[in-house]
């Protein structure tokens, strides 16, 4: 559902003021129409959108987050530290596709990142008009190039200052300046920046509502009922006038909750030497209506005019009688939210086509459910016009097009007929399990296309079996499972024949196969054959809960979707089969009991990734050293990087290795280089983490090692828990010569330390340290009881989730004396 957040009327801090101030220079300088920063957050490779400028916010929400990892040029520019210029949406299609498939539509891009030093604080981002043909030209690169720079030396200014420059809210949306024009109405007011001090004239008091008597002199005040997207903007202008050498005037259109406009003219005077500080502002008030808009009012349909943030700055008189809205109720509002059925997601894609592209769109929407309005979007530099009017008899049931609420043939229904197969595509190449396939295909298929129902049969010696389902009355499709293909219903004909099969009603469904149980009475059917690479997989059910048709158009993106689930079926079917070996070889490889040794209990658990082939990296060992009486234990965790049979392998290498160096009585700080040294020869480019601890069982003297692995933790006897500091050095496997210093400190009776690997602590977007921390508490919490039960409580919630991206390794060591037991 559209939304839009609001910034509470709060005055923008110095971090805001300089995003949204160098976004507005930015956009201006080369051409754009919208844009943005993105800035790092807390979270680690996590980008925040900070300043969205041009563009309503809320329409983007989906983009407000981005990871560095992600094939979008906003994280590739961050990531790589070099800028992304696209001309148009062939390059665009091109280089990003899974940019394009959430965005399908022409229009240029660039993207720069904001770095000071060593420091990278995020991405400077503009949008554009498309220039199919032509690349974005030098001087436009080096311009933003130049606007990127000063950005960026200004956040390592306010960071050298103290300021966080990291961004954890929704991103501020501000206005962009507007081409100047002639006033009607003016009223004055004087804004000394040094000591923020505003004066009014009689005139814009009597504008505003205000008193000159009590009028307190705050710019705050004098803007009290701005929209924030307004107050924002007037924030980003004055400070960029403040900056200047030279008189210059910025122009602003706002828009009054009343319904009224004015335009405010700001300008900078000049100083006696540097930057002015004095600004002069000039509002001139339009009124609710210029007389070249009362065309619009002898229109029977209802014409609304809308900025660039989607507010409504204009209703024609045919508006009250077809929406029942008063000019006044629709004035100043953002038109989805004035109009909640034209917030449903299924028309977001239409809004931001006008938004970002220059091409008309039409549609049509359900306002209740018998009555459909046809909505046409006419967008221009300015905003859009929209017109709408009533449709009593659509020509085709809008549900059964490519988008719900889509008008057949029209130019965004086109465009996600072809993109839609694209963004699937995209989807399931990061599906690796059948179960993540299928939670794709209920993700993008069924939202797509209205759906209600899924299910999803794999072909296993010549019987379909139910692999996933959604929407269906419980145990209503346990009769089918298992059924052979020679049975005849329509999911084990649709694959023998390898044709799909559409029912409009259920009605059609029952004539065609009398007898077949029906979970509902009204409805729509599809039953797709799931078949790659000429070889059959399964088949695909798809419900809709009312009757239905289904297009021409419709049912050719339908089958070739198809073919992508069978595909990604198929491939995660290898997967699956390959895990399977991988999960015998780490089963194989990890120690299946450890030694008993007396003053320390020691205990491990393991649990393996349950997407695809994320298993086989992490171990744990515990090695007796040394002979009587001054035998030592070593405790060993390590995660290899990457999954599957080779790091399985690569893990068995390095536990070998590992134990030999302990058993030949090498020092902990020898064992760890000595272990590095190997992996660098065994494979080179292939890395590990480790940690490495010589535990004296007797005194609780320990000696620690860590090579980039997560911190131990070590809960001492009275419940308090420490994470521990243990130095460290790089990872195995990166450098020959790589130091890794020791850490002394001693395990008491009643302590317990834990090691771990980060698959415990790491959550996808997420610090690591919150996990640490959290891990940190609940060993904390959890009470004197066996290693059993702690081990327990600590892999709880690790192994309760259904998609864990990574392995866990935990291995648990307590100390105790007789003395401390018996006293205990």
């Amino acid at each position: 559902m559209i939304g839009r957040p609001d910034d509470g009327g709060r005055v923008p801090d110095e971090l805001a003021l300089a995003l949204a101030q160098a976004t507005v220079g930015a956009i201006e300088t080369v051409g754009g129409y919208a844009g943005g920063v993105y800035l790092r957050s807390r979270a680690a490779g996590l980008l925040r959108l900070a300043v969205v400028a041009g563009l309503p916010g809320s329409l983007f929400r989906p983009w407000w987050r981005m990871h560095v990892n992600r094939p979008y040029p906003v994280a590739e520019a961050h990531r790589s530290g070099q800028a992304v210029h696209l001309a148009n949406a062939e390059e665009a299609m091109r280089r990003y596709p899974q940019l394009m498939a959430g965005l399908p539509f022409p229009f240029g891009s660039m993207y720069v990142p904001l770095v000071a030093g060593l420091e990278r604080f995020g991405v400077l981002m503009v949008l554009r008009a498309a220039t199919p043909g032509a690349v974005v030209s030098d001087s436009d690169r080096q311009l933003l190039r130049e606007a990127a720079q000063q950005l960026a030396a200004r956040l390592a200014a306010l960071a050298a200052d103290g300021t966080a420059v990291v961004w954890e809210d929704e991103p501020v949306s501000l206005t962009l300046p507007a081409p100047l024009e002639t006033p009607l109405r003016a009223g004055r007011f004087d804004w000394d920046l040094e000591t923020g001090l505003v004066t009014v004239d009689a005139e814009l008091c009597a504008l505003a509502g205000l008193d000159p008597a009590d009028f307190p002199g705050d710019v705050a005040v004098l803007t009290a009922d701005w929209w924030p997207e307004d107050r924002q903007g007037l924030w980003a202008i004055a400070r960029e006038l403040a900056d200047q050498h030279e008189p210059e005037t910025r122009r602003l259109v706002l828009s009054r909750p009343d319904g009224r406009r004015l335009v405010l003219d700001l300008t900078a005077r000049p100083g006696p030497a540097g930057p002015p500080r004095l600004l002069s502002g000039l509002v001139l008030d339009l009124g609710t209506a210029p007389l070249t808009e009362q065309a619009a009012d002898r229109l029977p349909q209802a014409v609304l005019s809308l900025d660039r943030t989607g507010r409504v700055t204009y209703a024609n008189d045919g508006v009250p009688d077809l929406l029942g809205h008063s000019r006044a109720e629709l004035a100043g509002r953002v038109l989805w939210e004035a109009l909640p059925w034209l917030g449903h997601t299924a028309y977001e894609d239409y809004f931001r086509a006008v938004m970002m592209g220059s091409d008309p769109v039409q549609f049509m929407a359900r306002r209740s459910p018998n009555e459909w309005i046809s909505v046409f979007l006419h967008p221009g530099p300015g905003g859009v016009t929209v017109t709408l009017n009533t449709e009593e008899h659509p020509a085709y049931t809008p549900n059964s097009l490519v988008r719900p609420g889509g008008g057949l043939g029209s130019p965004a229904d086109r465009a996600a007929a072809l993109y839609r197969p694209v963004a699937l595509a995209i989807a399931l190449t990061e599906a690796v399990t059948a179960r993540q396939v299928s939670a794709v295909v209920t993700e993008e298929l069924l939202p797509a296309f209205g759906g209600r129902q899924l299910a999803i049969y794999l072909l296993n010696d010549r019987h379909l079996y139910l692999a996933w389902e959604t929407g269906f009355p419980k145990g209503f499709l346990d009769r089918f499972d298992g059924v052979s293909l020679e049975v005849r219903l329509p999911g084990v004909e649709t694959l023998t024949s390898g044709r799909p099969i559409f029912f409009e009603s259920m009605q059609h469904l029952a004539a065609a196969y009398p007898g077949i149980a029906l979970d509902a009475d009204i409805g729509a059917r599809a039953f797709l054959p799931l078949i790659a690479s000429g070889r059959p997989v399964g088949s695909c059910i798809l419900g809709f809960d009312r009757p239905r048709g289904f297009s021409p158009e419709e049912r050719t993106v339908l089958t070739a979707l198809a073919g992508l689930i069978a595909q990604a079926l198929q491939r995660a079917q290898r997967y699956e089969s390959e895990a399977t070996l991988a999960r015998g070889l780490q089963d194989a490889l990890l120690p299946h009991r450890l030694p008993v040794v007396d003053h320390v209990d020691t205990l491990g658990r393991y649990l393996p990734g349950t997407e695809g082939m994320d298993i086989g990296g992490d171990w744990y060992d515990v090695i007796e050293t040394g002979s009587l009486p001054g035998r030592s234990i070593a405790l060993v965790i390590g995660d290899v990087q990457g999954h599957g049979v080779a790091a399985a392998s690569t893990m068995g290498q390095l536990r070998s290795a590992v134990r030999a160096f302990a058993l030949s009585g090498q020092s902990p700080q020898d064992v760890v280089s000595g272990t590095n040294r190997l992996l660098i020869d065994l494979d080179p480019g292939q890395f590990a983490s480790c940690c490495y601890v010589l535990l004296h069982p007797e005194t609780g003297a320990a000696r620690a090692v860590r090579a980039g692995h997560p911190q131990p933790l070590l809960r001492h006897p009275d419940g308090r828990t420490d994470v521990l500091d243990l130095p460290g050095g790089v990872v195995l496997g990166v450098d020959s010569e790589a130091q890794y210093p020791v850490t002394e400190f001693r395990l008491e009776p009643g302590a317990i330390l834990a090691l771990y690997t980060d698959g415990l602590v790491e959550q996808p977007g997420a610090d690591i340290d919150v996990g640490i921390e959290r891990l940190r508490a609940t060993l904390a919490e959890a009470g004197s009881g066996g290693l059993a039960d702690t081990a327990d409580r600590l892999v709880r919630e690790a192994g309760e989730a259904a998609d864990r991206p990574d392995d866990v390794a935990l291995l648990l060591a307590a100390r105790w004396t007789t003395q401390w037991r018996q006293a205990s």
